[in-house]
């Protein structure tokens, strides 16, 4: 790989430049500031509920006995053959999650290094350019459980290829094989194999032959998802019961609304693929798409103008997925409805990084000041990658010691003095993730795929104020995945914080049914003025200065 001296330079400095990314992670641990967002409300609390349920290796019809009364399936963790799996189960949460972090940006660093070195832009004279855009690759604020899902993508390619063009060895093999065991099929892979099968139709359609061998590496690969995700694909399979993806609907937009979300994919991209590419690539592949217009270059930079091509559609196809006149098909298709096939869009960190290094070549080869703003511009990526930080993006938000609050409720657990498995609690203003991460058997989740029965059953806790609020009523109906307790007053906030002022005012919950479903407390951010309508007492309120909550404690009359 590392064939001269400059080479090696250049890669150990983008090493380093990773290594002090990631070193906030590994300095401050707990006291680290992170993505919230499908992240601390979510997977971290996932993996430590997970670890702790004697459920690792649970049976295909196994489940969590701390999750809604022992009604969410084991299969809706995931794989146990997942490496991020076994990190959390091993580590510290913090440990776990920088070395997560740390191995996914080297493997994504290196492969799209390899991908352009090899196949893109051959040739010492690009080894800047090279390093610089492989570099920014890795830097990309990319969802944290999605592991390799989609800064793999570049060394899958760069194995594929190899393959394709009859150079394919055992390493090739071995990458393919084991990148299944670090990414998501249902999260990247599906759609990124699913491109390599249209790339080998294409061929044999052009009369480049079969290539039986580049047809078994995309087939290979897929089996080796299969096995590595089997509960995915028993659950695929064998539907059961009726579950919570039953009821999402994605085809609701007016064609208005279709346009403007494509254009705003198009600039800003997605929360879960950020690409960060607003500001320096957008302006870079549209200099360099102007001058293979001006100077007629279509046929010398095919492949740059393929993917600008493609990068606009994949925000098209993203878009289009919502629109509301695929109703008629996905009232008669369900599956269309449960599986998101908008993600094809998660092809496009690799598509806009990949063009980014071509259009940074077209620009550098026209003339020497052109060539001082390719190297400027990749500079300035990457500048602007490093403050896109965790620490310095969420330094507003709490710590993860803060957001967990472990002191905190290891008090609320004392003063309850019962085996948690004895009760059940719910949370109104924090995600229910806090109390499942600290032990506490929860009647509400944050899960997309739990029985639609008991979707329904929670739902009569919160009926009256879903009625009251449009936007709430709405997002429980139509998706569900937060099986929160909603209250109209709130809304969609569920991170009030310990130095609010604020009441829940006028709350209507069905106590009853919440008292039939196990529940016996409440962990409330804020103070309920009108409990006792609502058969709640207040036992106690508890703070700490470690946390990022009060927590009024309510329990059932």
């Amino acid at each position: 790989m590392m064939e001269t001296r400059k080479e090696r330079r250049y890669i150990i400095f983008a090493l380093i430049v990773l290594a002090l990314y990631l070193s906030p992670l590994f300095i401050l641990q707990e006291n680290a500031h992170i993505r919230v967002h499908d992240n601390l409300d979510s997977n971290l609390a996932w993996y430590k509920v997970l670890a702790r349920s004697g459920e690792l290796f649970g049976g295909l019809n196994g489940v969590i006995p701390q999750i809604i009364n022992g009604l969410l399936s084991r299969n809706a963790f995931g794989t146990e053959y997942s490496v991020i799996v076994w990190l959390y189960a091993v580590f510290p949460t913090m440990i776990a999650y920088g070395f997560s972090q740390a191995l996914t940006r080297v493997i994504a660093f290196l492969g799209m290094y390899l991908l352009l070195k090899k196949h893109l832009l051959p040739g010492e004279r690009w080894i800047v350019l090279n390093t610089a855009a492989a570099l920014a690759f890795a830097l990309t604020p990319f969802w944290p459980s999605g592991m390799l899902s989609t800064l793999g993508m570049p060394l899958a390619l760069w194995a594929f290829l190899n393959i394709r063009n009859g150079e394919g060895s055992l390493k090739d093999f071995l990458v393919l094989t084991l990148l299944p065991f670090y990414s998501s099929i249902v999260l990247g892979f599906f759609f990124f194999l699913s491109a390599m099968g249209i790339f080998w139709l294409v061929d044999v359609f052009r009369g480049k032959g079969w290539n039986f061998r580049f047809l078994f590496s995309i087939l290979y690969m897929s089996l080796v998802y299969m096995l590595v995700e089997y509960r995915l694909v028993y659950s695929f399979l064998f539907k059961g019961e009726p579950n919570s993806r039953d009821e999402y609907f994605h085809a609701q937009l007016p064609f208005w609304r279709v346009a403007r979300l494509t254009l705003k994919n198009y600039i800003f991209g997605h929360t879960h693929v950020m690409t960060v590419h607003t500001f320096f690539i957008l302006p870079a592949t549209l200099i360099a798409i102007y001058f293979v217009y001006s100077k007629k270059l279509w046929k010398q930079e095919k492949v740059f103008v393929f993917l600008f091509a493609l990068n606009f559609l994949l925000s098209l196809w993203y878009a289009f997925w919502f629109y509301e006149g695929w109703l008629p098909l996905t009232k008669r298709f369900h599956f269309m409805d449960t599986f998101n096939f908008a993600r094809y869009h998660f092809l496009r960190p690799m598509v806009i990084y990949a063009s980014f290094a071509l259009a940074l070549k077209i620009i550098y080869l026209q003339g020497f000041n052109w060539a001082k703003t390719a190297k400027g511009l990749a500079v300035m990526q990457i500048i602007l990658l490093c403050f896109f930080n965790d620490e310095i993006i969420y330094q507003k938000k709490p710590t993860v010691k803060q957001f967990y609050a472990e002191e905190l409720f290891q008090e609320i657990k004392e003063h309850i003095a019962l085996p948690q498995e004895e009760y059940r609690v719910a949370s109104i203003g924090i995600h229910p993730a806090v109390a499942q991460y600290n032990g506490f058997f929860t009647l509400d989740t944050y899960n997309n795929f739990y029985p639609l029965s008991y979707k329904h059953q929670f739902r009569k806790i919160i009926e009256k104020e879903l009625a009251k609020n449009k936007m709430i009523r709405k997002y429980f109906d139509t998706w569900g995945g937060r099986c929160y307790i909603f209250t109209a007053q709130l809304g969609k906030r569920y991170m009030i914080k310990k130095d609010s002022k604020r009441h829940l005012k006028d709350l209507q919950l069905n106590t009853a049914v919440f008292k039939e479903m196990g529940g016996r407390y409440i962990f409330s951010a804020l103070p309920i003025d009108n409990a006792e309508e609502n058969q709640l007492v207040i036992e106690k309120i508890f703070v700490s200065k470690l946390a990022a909550w009060k927590i009024y404690l309510y329990k059932t009359l």
